[in-house]
């Protein structure tokens, strides 16, 4: 499971031109599942992304998490993380996870993020969403259960 997290002042995500999730300091997380992914990767990416302690503290240092800075979390899927650009110019999907089966993965991510206690929303599954967000640092991470960065 993949997922780009950036550390934002605020962040919102729409669809139809409708805000559906909106949040102010906190993560907005792009969200991803490979075909391979097991539960143990949902697992492992939601406590990774809900404990990242990417915040700064009194002395300037990235220690602190979403919970001690009172943040929340933007979760938007986002299967194009699993897109392979490596030949031609058209990016290949084959190792997103199915529609189905991402879904749930997802969802899941959502209700683990949320057990953490940070608030969080989300975007729509399968929808063409708009994200708005202003990045703080700028600070941005990849982060995939499958391999180290």
């Amino acid at each position: 499971m993949r997922a780009v997290v950036q550390r934002v002042l605020r962040a919102q995500v729409s669809v139809g031109g409708e805000v559906i999730g909106r949040i102010d300091k906190g993560l907005c997380a792009l969200v991803a599942a490979g075909d391979d992914d097991t539960d143990e990767d949902v697992v492992y990416l939601a406590e990774k992304v809900t404990g990242l302690r990417i915040f700064s503290d009194d002395a300037g240092q990235m220690n602190l998490s979403m919970a001690d800075v009172g943040g929340a979390l933007l979760a938007i899927s986002q299967f194009t993380l699993f897109g392979d650009c490596r030949k031609g110019r058209r990016p290949s999907f084959v190792h997103a996870m199915a529609p189905g089966p991402a879904e749930a993965a997802y969802d899941r991510f959502v209700t683990l993020a949320q057990k953490t206690g940070v608030p969080v929303e989300t975007g729509r599954f399968r929808a063409d969403m708009q994200v708005e967000l202003v990045n703080d640092g700028p600070v941005t991470l990849l982060l995939d259960s499958k391999r180290l960065f």
